[in-house]
């Protein structure tokens, strides 16, 4: 039985706006507060109660007359110092996507947010692809994962392809060749909308895992924030030292491993 207290609707609301404006969902202007009470299903008074935590975040500022902005932090979202995921390692990603099955959320064509289009080096409003995808093994659900794709890489990426194969595989025969990628791993909570995809409270622990893979030119050909259930997610590197003579001692990646449980 599930004892814990159910978080309070403003807050519900105040955490997937949140996750919103650190992915670069909103270019500039939010939805009014009317649209936010008709997508949310909620009162006005929430609505408000949820800027007002955001607000005093310092991630938008509301102006009578103006609507709600959001604010400027120059660029996208700080996810840490990346690290170097090399080649092999992407063909045991597309092997471990393999093992799961995949229900594709949303497919949707819409301008490039700056943020985004600073990630994936075009132009702010140019067209890309949002891919949201929900992966599941036998146990249940296992990430919920959000893709962007430039145009170069999305022509004749549809649903139904997506379905049946990894992203990854499906760029390669797009004539893209994949040479890296840098990533980043943190921990998340989960959102109302993430939460009842994952079967999940809301509020609960996930491995973020935030990838750009390149081309033989070091052109981003995509951007994938994926958010794992770490009951099912299993992210293992090894290490190993970087230079024996060295007093202080120095770790460094040799191998990564996944494990979907």
């Amino acid at each position: 039985m599930q004892t814990s207290m159910p978080l309070p609707k403003y807050h519900r609301v105040y955490l997937v706006l949140k996750e919103r404006l650190l992915d670069g969902l909103y270019n500039d202007r939010l939805p009014s507060e009317l649209e936010l009470t008709a997508e949310f299903e909620v009162s006005r008074v929430t609505i408000r109660k949820a800027l007002g935590n955001l607000a005093a975040e310092g991630l938008i500022e509301r102006t009578a007359g103006r609507g709600t902005r959001r604010v400027d932090h120059h660029g996208t979202p700080d996810k840490g110092t990346p690290g170097s995921v090399p080649p092999h390692l992407l063909d045991k990603l597309v092997a471990v996507n393999q093992s799961t099955t995949v229900q594709v959320l949303e497919h949707e064509r819409l301008p490039a947010t700056e943020s985004v289009a600073a990630t994936l080096r075009v132009e702010a409003g140019t067209e890309v692809l949002r891919v949201v995808r929900l992966r599941s093994t036998s146990e249940g659900p296992v990430s919920y994962i959000v893709t962007w794709l430039p145009a170069t890489t999305f022509r004749g990426l549809t649903k139904t392809k997506l379905e049946r194969k990894p992203i990854l595989t499906l760029i390669e025969e797009s004539g893209v060749k994949i040479a890296s990628a840098t990533q980043t791993v943190s921990a998340k909570q989960a959102d109302s909308i993430v939460a009842r995809h994952l079967a999940l409270p809301v509020g609960a622990a996930l491995l973020a895992v935030n990838r750009v893979v390149f081309d033989q030119d070091a052109r981003p050909v995509q951007w994938l924030q994926g958010l794992y259930r770490p009951d099912r997610y299993e992210y293992e590197m090894k290490l190993s030292r970087a230079n024996e003579a060295d007093t202080a001692s120095v770790w460094i990646s040799r191998e990564l491993t996944t494990h979907v449980q």
